[in-house]
């Protein structure tokens, strides 16, 4: 008879990444009660495999690593010898990393976010390749400039990750790109450096227009919906609550920041603050937030796990469109955080408005945190809804 694996023992499938170069315990971040999810991935694996079979630390020349998009210190965990640089856009996945870096007792790495520069030329690049194919496109634009004739340039992926588009932006921004076979449905890719090529403009960030308001909103490459307002948030702009009670508003999630700027179109007595956890959100929203109203408004830019650093009782109105993913991984978790921290960053009185999709049960979470949940409106997809802190 078949006997179920112990909690113990899934705990530590979970949780005890075992390689060629150790046993390391890794988590996930935001760190949940019963985490069904690894903090890493085949292609991790896959990677670190590769590198210990390639190249020795012990006797190897000392190398430059940068490491890009690593989500939880997966590799920078593993890698630690090499000393490595990490190069993200994700805040969380920056903490993440210290944190299992110190779990482990290993150095901190130096950590350098997707608005800041690169510095000297690099040894080994290793890439973890995310959904977006413009974020790719910035970053290979990016690491260019860095890299030598010997520089080694490895991108790792789940096969489901990897498309012609990948591998064609290596082509055109690196030089000539090749993929190892699959291995536990992950796969590298190696792209040597040319440097005779002579690629093409970084197209990054981008702008659009937007009629109704007269804006030029600039965004990012890893700004979601970069290109053109999506459906979601113009319904959510047509609807913005408008109150002589409200003084601070937070726009929370805020990517570009177009809902905390109809905010404050709508409120001119209140002070917003934009909270993401993606440097590139936060960059954009400044930026278009100092575009429209210059030095004339109040506002803060924050970058941090959701409202983790916001001061209890201290806000009126937070306004969100909570992302449904982490990366790969989906689920209500991170909506779940939003809205929890949102009832503690609340004032007695202050209001969470809130837009889903329509088959999403945020109506029966909001209700188990704030005993109420309000419909203000809704359409064939999404629906928007109101909370109020009654204590």
């Amino acid at each position: 008879m078949q006997t179920r694996p112990s909690t113990a023992t899934l705990s530590n499938q979970l949780t005890l990444l075992k390689v060629k170069q150790g046993v390391f315990t890794l988590h996930r971040y935001p760190v949940l009660k019963k985490e069904q999810l690894r903090a890493w991935d085949a292609a991790d694996e896959l990677i670190v495999d590769y590198l210990n079979d390639q190249i020795d630390v012990a006797t190897h020349k000392p190398l430059r690593v940068l490491i890009v998009n690593d989500q939880f210190g997966a590799l920078s965990t593993v890698l630690n010898a090499y000393s490595p640089t990490m190069f993200s856009d994700s805040y969380i996945a920056q903490q993440a990393t210290q944190a299992n870096l110190a779990e482990n007792n290993l150095a901190a790495v130096h950590c350098i976010n997707s608005t800041q520069e690169l510095v000297g030329f690099y040894d080994l690049v290793i890439i973890k390749i995310q959904k977006s194919l413009a974020q790719l496109e910035d970053q290979l634009h990016k690491i260019r400039p860095h890299l030598q004739t010997d520089s080694i340039i490895i991108g790792a992926a789940m096969v489901k990750m990897l498309h012609t588009s990948n591998l064609n932006l290596f082509e055109k921004i690196i030089g000539p790109t090749t993929t190892s076979l699959a291995k536990k449905k992950a796969r590298l890719i190696f792209s040597d450096y040319q440097h005779t090529l002579n690629p093409a403009d970084n197209p990054y960030p981008q702008s659009y227009f937007l009629e109704s308001q007269q804006w030029n909103i600039l965004n990012h490459a890893n700004v979601f919906s970069r290109a053109k307002l999506d459906i979601g948030c113009r319904y959510f702009l047509e609807n913005i609550p408008s109150s002589q009670h409200y003084h601070k508003i937070v726009d929370l999630g805020c990517g570009n920041g177009l809902v905390g700027l109809m905010a404050a179109q709508l409120n001119p007595q209140a002070q917003i603050d934009f909270y993401d956890e993606s440097y590139m959100a936060i960059a954009s929203a400044e930026h278009n937030f100092k575009q429209i109203f210059n030095d004339r408004r109040a506002a803060t830019f924050n970058v941090a796990d959701c409202l983790t650093d916001c001061a209890a009782a201290s806000v009126d109105l937070i306004l969100n469109n909570p992302p449904f993913h982490q990366q790969n991984a989906i689920g209500d978790f991170i909506a779940r955080q939003m809205f929890k921290q949102s009832f503690t960053a609340l004032k007695p009185k202050g209001e969470l408005w809130v837009i889903g999709n329509r088959h999403l049960d945020y109506p029966q979470i909001l209700k188990n945190i704030f005993n109420n949940c309000q419909q203000v409106t809704a359409n064939k997809k999404f629906v928007i809804l109101r909370a109020v802190k009654n204590s």
